[in-house]
């Protein structure tokens, strides 16, 4: 018996094209690898530029005051612990609102809602995230300090960190409803099928097999979420009373990161240099640093949980 002769082999160098077409996608790969170059460069600059306006602040302040209970920069008060609480209480307030709202939104739209029902809600959960938060900033000293917290809490201030955190919220729960539900979409369905077929119900699929296989996606998506409280200005510039003293609970007027460093940049009589115009990049460092851990945390936590099919 005659043995065939061995058949030639085929590279990559082989199948790649040498014409007109490899040169577009030679081209096309510079222009994507230069854009994803610039959004690191732009990122670099932004670390650099807060690292060394805080260094410079830093060294100027007295580091004692920097954990005291009034942030008052144009008085030469420097104590952090003012905007922390109130950021945590409005993080706080906001999370436990868009948290729930958000996740149970994105159980019914990807487990329960038809079709047809599932084309009318979502859009208009997408609307809401696209309202600008100046607006709901106004409808939270508007409506809600009105109508909910000075009737649920009629001892408070009008404008307080509880009325900026639902604010803040409202305005989260389209993140998180849109995130969850792609992470519960995401479930196979053959999932579902097994559990119907061992004869579960509805709710236990979800409860039991659904939500449980999506639950890095809605980790990934309440962490996003918390971020989003984090960062939020005008809401709570506008809401949360601007009081700079340190707040002991959510009914107390207060500020945050965000706000503390719109406050410093805002007024006629702002101007650009000094020790106060420093501190907001102090305050900018610590933001990026708080955000920074967050992710790193979710990054961790999603890495261990998830499962892949």
């Amino acid at each position: 018996m005659t043995a065939l002769p061995p058949e030639p082999r085929v590279t990559l160098a082989d199948l790649s094209r040498q014409d007109g077409r490899t040169a577009v996608d030679r081209v096309v790969s510079r222009l994507l690898a230069g854009a994803g170059l610039l959004a690191i460069v732009i990122s670099l600059l932004i670390i650099w530029t807060l690292t060394r306006d805080a260094l410079a602040f830093l060294t100027d302040v007295d580091l004692s005051l920097l954990w005291g209970d009034v942030w008052s920069p144009r008085s030469g008060r420097y104590g952090i612990q003012a905007p922390l609480t109130g950021t945590l209480w409005v993080t706080l307030v906001g999370t436990m609102i868009a948290g729930p709202l958000g996740l149970g939104a994105a159980i019914y739209l990807s487990e329960y809602a038809s079709s047809r029902v599932r084309r009318i809600v979502k859009p208009v959960i997408e609307v809401l995230a696209s309202i600008p938060s100046v607006v709901v900033g106004v409808f939270a000293f508007r409506f809600i300090a009105p109508q909910i917290t000075q009737r649920l809490f009629s001892g408070s201030p009008t404008l307080n960190l509880m009325v900026a955190g639902i604010g803040v919220g409202l305005l989260s729960i389209p993140l998180m409803a849109s995130v969850s539900e792609d992470a519960l979409r995401a479930v196979p369905a053959q999932l579902r099928e097994a559990s119907y077929g061992l004869g579960a119900r509805k709710i236990t699929t979800v409860t039991k097999v659904v939500v449980p296989a999506a639950i890095s996606g809605l980790v990934a998506a309440l962490i996003l979420t918390i971020s989003r409280a984090v960062g939020e200005t005008m809401v709570v510039f506008l809401a949360a009373g601007g009081s700079p003293t340190t707040s002991s609970t959510p009914l107390e007027s207060g500020i945050t990161i965000t706000s503390a460093m719109t406050g410093v940049l805002s007024g006629s009589d702002q101007q650009v240099g000094g020790t106060p115009y420093q501190s907001v990049f102090f305050l900018g460092l610590c933001l990026f640093f708080l955000t920074l851990v967050l992710n790193l945390v979710a990054d961790r936590f999603v890495r261990r949980v998830r499962q892949t099919y």
